[in-house]
């Protein structure tokens, strides 16, 4: 029996999920999570073989779900309805075993989901082509760190003490980050590195 978690925060949407897959003899939907915190609880506690998740959550996205199971024992299989720039790069290195958009037929996603445990891997070409199209990081690892503790809410003075950096040179890492992504603010920043998964 392949025991699944299903997370999505349309409760329609994952209710018609598990409806059907639960019409399998081989596959058991045994938590439904609204979010990727309370997919994780329902992980801990019922220990499945495989996540199906969304992306786009409250709390915690399908994105930071897949991070945080990377090396666990389950597998994540992401269903979106988002070919979106970045979004397949963090996937493939969060290790998911799936990556499909939601229109995928019902027989093709059992399918998949039965061959995911032993072991093979589907993502969706028109998410894969997306992935060539996309531009290197431009950010250096250190730039990158400035911007997450920007993403954080952490002021100049704030981001300085965590990064054991003077105040002066976090402004010139911002100024060098604004330029490379053409952004005029630091918050505009943080939604350009995070839409394009280069933090």
């Amino acid at each position: 029996m392949i025991k699944l978690i299903i997370a999505e925060d349309q409760g329609l949407l994952s209710s018609a999920l598990a409806t059907i897959l639960s019409l399998e003899e081989d596959l058991e939907v045994v938590g439904i999570a609204k979010n990727g915190v309370e997919a994780l609880e329902l992980i801990e506690k019922h220990q499945p073989d495989i996540c199906l998740t969304d992306i786009e959550m409250p709390l915690k996205t399908g994105l930071d779900l897949a991070e945080a199971l990377k090396g666990q024992a389950q597998k994540v299989m992401i269903l979106t309805t988002f070919a979106r720039e970045g979004y397949f790069e963090r996937a493939v290195k969060a290790n998911v075993a799936g990556y499909l958009l939601k229109d995928t037929p019902t027989d093709e996603l059992i399918g998949n989901i039965r061959a995911v445990m032993q072991g093979k891997k589907f993502y969706s070409p028109e998410l894969v082509t997306g992935l060539f199209l996309q531009q290197d990081n431009p950010l250096t690892e250190r730039e990158q760190e400035v911007l997450l503790a920007v993403g954080e809410g952490l002021s100049s003075k704030e981001i300085a003490a965590k990064l054991f950096l003077t105040s002066g040179t976090v402004r010139n890492y911002m100024s060098e980050i604004l330029n490379k992504l053409d952004a005029k603010n630091r918050i505009e920043a943080v939604s350009i590195a995070k839409e394009k998964g280069w933090i």
